[in-house]
C-alpha cells in the first residue's frame, strides 16, 4: 500500500506538469483553434535561458545564478517575448488561415527553434544544477515525498485557480472566453482579437515559463528537443480530456500522468520499453468509449 501511495504521488506530480503544459495548448485552440505544437519549445527557452551559450556538457548557470525573485519574472519575461514574437511573425498573418494550416505553422516554428538552440548551444544534452536544495525529502507518515513533487502541485494548483480567477472576474478574461464562444462576432460586439490573441499567447508564456522550471529542477539536464514529448503528452490530454475544455484539458494531464507513471512502475521489466504504446492504447480505449473527451464541452472555456 505505501508503495502504490508513493507511485501515486509521483503520478501526481507529473500529472501537474502535463496539466500546465496542456493548459497553454487548450488556451490556444479555445480562442485560435490553433493546436500549437511550438508550445513545448516555449518550455525549452525557458530551459536554455538559464544557462550560458557553451558546447560544455555540465552547463554553467548564468540566469540561475540569481535569487528567485529576479530570475522567476526575467525567465517569464523570455519566454512571453518568444511567445509573442512568433504570433506576430508567423500567426497574426495567418489569422484567417485552416487550422491544418496552422498546426502546419506551428511545427515549422518549432523546428526553427529547435534548431536556434541547436546552433546556440550544440547538440549535447547540458547537465544542470537548480534548485537542488528542493529535492530534499519530506517524511508524511511513512511516505518519503521530495519537497520538489510538492512544489510542483501547489504551483499547479495556483496556476490553475489564477487562471480561473483571470477568466471569470477580469474583463479581458471575459473577452476571451466570448472570443472562444464565437470569435467574428465577438470582434463584432467590440473585442480587439489581436489583443485578446496576444494575451492568450503571453499567459501561455507564463505557464510554459513555470514547467521549464519545474521540469528543469527535476530532470536535472537539458535538451533542444526536451519540450518535444512533453508537447505531445500535453497534445494527447486535451485530446482525452475534451477539445473543448480547459477543466477538460487538467483532468486529461492528470490522467496522462497517472497511466505513464502506473504502467512504468507495475509493468513487468520486459514490457516497459513499450510503455508509451500501452499508454497510448489506452488513451484510445478511452476515446473509443468517449470520443468527445472526459469533460466534453461546446466551448473552450464553458466550463471554466
Amino acid at each position: 500500500m505505501i508503495q502504490f501511495l508513493q507511485n501515486l504521488i509521483d503520478a501526481i506530480s507529473l500529472g501537474s506538469i502535463y496539466a500546465l503544459v496542456a493548459l497553454g495548448i487548450g488556451l490556444l485552440f479555445g480562442i485560435l483553434r490553433l493546436i500549437n505544437f511550438a508550445h513545448g519549445d516555449y518550455i525549452t527557452i525557458g530551459a536554455y535561458a538559464l544557462i550560458a551559450p557553451s558546447a560544455d556538457v555540465t552547463a554553467r548557470l548564468l540566469i540561475g545564478d540569481m535569487s528567485w525573485q529576479l530570475m522567476l519574472p526575467l525567465i517569464c519575461l523570455i519566454v512571453i517575448v518568444a511567445a509573442l514574437l512568433t504570433d506576430a511573425l508567423v500567426f497574426r498573418p495567418l489569422r484567417r488561415a485552416s487550422s491544418p494550416t496552422l498546426m502546419i505553422a506551428s511545427f515549422a516554428v518549432s523546428y526553427i527553434i529547435q534548431n536556434g538552440i541547436l546552433m546556440a548551444y550544440g547538440s549535447r544534452p547540458k547537465a544542470v544544477d537548480l534548485w537542488s536544495a528542493a529535492n530534499t525529502q519530506v517524511l508524511i507518515g511513512e511516505l518519503r515525498v521530495p519537497m520538489l513533487q510538492l512544489i510542483t502541485l501547489v504551483v499547479t494548483l495556483v496556476l490553475m485557480t489564477a487562471l480561473t480567477l483571470f477568466l471569470k472576474r477580469t474583463s479581458y478574461g471575459v473577452q476571451m472566453r466570448a472570443a472562444a464562444e464565437n470569435f467574428r462576432m465577438a470582434q463584432y460586439l467590440g473585442v480587439r482579437g489581436n489583443t485578446v490573441i496576444g494575451i492568450a499567447f503571453a499567459i501561455s508564456g507564463v505557464l510554459a515559463c513555470a514547467v521549464s522550471l519545474l521540469y528543469t529542477a527535476q530532470s536535472g539536464s537539458l535538451s533542444h528537443v526536451m519540450g518535444v514529448p512533453l508537447a505531445l503528452f500535453a497534445f494527447v490530454a486535451v485530446v482525452v480530456g475534451g477539445m473543448g475544455s480547459l477543466i477538460g484539458a487538467v483532468v486529461g494531464g492528470f490522467t496522462i500522468g497517472i497511466i505513464v507513471t502506473m504502467l512504468q512502475a507495475y509493468l513487468p521489466p520486459e514490457l516497459r520499453a513499450f510503455r508509451d504504446a500501452f499508454a497510448f492504447a489506452i488513451v484510445i480505449l478511452v476515446l473509443l468509449v468517449r470520443p468527445a473527451g472526459m469533460v466534453p464541452s461546446s466551448s473552450s472555456f464553458e466550463r471554466v
